[in-house]
């Protein structure tokens, strides 16, 4: 695979990863205020490639204004 064919098929794949993931965080987020928690929720992505993990990026999301 070309690098341009390549760098596109990458591209394209990241853009779907964080489309995803905003809606699923944002729904989450939105389920955790729903039921009254205010704290930051914990999170955690893993990227898996051909079975492997790889990488794995930990963090919290604050659900208020401001902490």
């Amino acid at each position: 695979m070309s690098d341009d064919g390549f760098n596109m098929s990458l591209r394209k794949y990241l853009k779907r990863v964080g489309v995803t993931s905003q809606q699923a965080i944002e729904e989450a987020t939105r389920t955790a205020r729903d039921t009254g928690k205010s704290a930051p929720v914990e999170a955690r992505m893993v990227l898996t490639i051909d079975g492997k993990e790889v990488n794995v990026v930990e963090g919290q999301i604050t659900l208020g204004e401001s902490e």
